[in-house]
């Protein structure tokens, strides 16, 4: 494979693995709407093919899908607060958008890689020591979540069905350059760069296997290299004990903040995820960099506070937006 159609190319994680898959010497074509998520400077200086559409547009989709030997779907709405406002969007995207892009994928034998998420398996109690594997049953909490899942079981079918040559990956929540700034981490950081309070939701006993998105997007290389068609392979990083509450008054001792403000929970906010990235590891070879047993979150956090002082011009025009929104919920 040497030529890549990537989904959600210029959002957060597409973006970044754009760059990556770039770097490798590999051909990219991006197709992405550029909604709020989706940026255009989020590839300046990268050489990919560029397409602004809808991964819903069958005709648009199969126009590219013809030209390439593999399709890496990013392409998702994807923060819970906004699919509780709205679920129609998620919906769309990630539903019918997913069966879109499966069958022109389907017509022209091509490659298919589907990336996901651990919320599809809700969540865990606080003191549960499991992890999610991928035999755990879905139990989806959210309209993002629930539109994930159905999506994961939409390529299940098509694989099963029509013998689509396809894989997924579900990873856990990530974090690193290019993130928009409603997202805990980055809205935390710019919080503090711009002069405001952090701000952490409830307690912030809830805890996510945090991943820095260079080690995610290494992973979905290994498996469309050397993933068995057909498998599904959990990607984390064992940073799943560290709580909210912990990365916060790390992000603080990191940039020499006084401290953060408790805000409302996020509704139905789910407590615990833990990925088990096991089969991945010992059948693929992968291995994460920023890993509590490695060399850190603290590093990768270190490399994440850096991105953003040095890029305000990327995220500043945003700020202010997120914080009135964030502001009229109460958080």
């Amino acid at each position: 494979m040497t030529r890549l159609l990537v989904t959600g190319g210029a959002g957060f994680i597409g973006a970044n693995f754009a760059r990556l898959a770039v770097s490798r010497g590999l051909e990219v074509v991006v197709l992405d709407k550029l909604t709020y998520a989706g940026n255009r400077k989020n590839l300046a200086g990268v050489d990919v093919e560029f397409h602004e559409g809808d991964v819903c547009d069958e005709a648009l989709v199969d126009k590219l899908t013809r030209t390439v030997d593999a399709v890496v779907h990013f392409a998702a709405e994807s923060h819970n607060d906004n699919s509780l406002d709205d679920p129609r969007p998620f919906v769309d995207t990630n539903v019918t958008g997913t069966f879109t892009l499966l069958e022109a994928a389907r017509q022209h034998d091509v490659r298919f890689h589907h990336i996901s998420t651990d919320e599809v398996y809700g969540d865990l109690a606080l003191d549960d020591p499991q992890r999610f594997t991928e035999t755990t049953a879905y139990r989806p909490s959210s309209p993002y979540s629930a539109t994930k899942a159905g999506s994961d079981h939409l390529v299940r079918a098509w694989v099963r069905s029509f013998g689509l040559r396809a894989t997924i990956s579900n990873c856990s929540n990530n974090y690193g350059p290019y993130q928009h700034v409603e997202k805990f981490i980055p809205r935390q950081i710019t919080n503090i760069l711009t002069g405001r309070t952090p701000k952490l939701y409830g307690t912030g006993e809830q805890v996510r296997d945090w991943i820095h998105v260079d080690d995610h997007n290494e992973a979905v290389l290994t498996i469309l290299a050397k993933g068995r068609l057909g498998e599904t392979y959990n990607i984390g990083a064992d940073n799943d004990h560290v709580s909210n509450k912990q990365v916060i008054e790390l992000i603080c001792e990191l940039m020499g903040a006084e401290g953060y403000e408790h805000v409302a929970d996020r509704p139905g906010h789910d407590q615990r995820y833990a990925m088990n990235s096991t089969k991945l590891r010992e059948e693929l070879g992968w291995r994460p960099r920023y890993t509590d047993n490695h060399t850190g979150m603290r590093q990768g956090l270190q490399q994440t506070i850096a991105w953003y002082r040095d890029n305000e011009s990327w995220w500043l025009p945003a700020k202010k937006r997120t914080e009135d929104h964030y502001r009229e919920r109460g958080q």
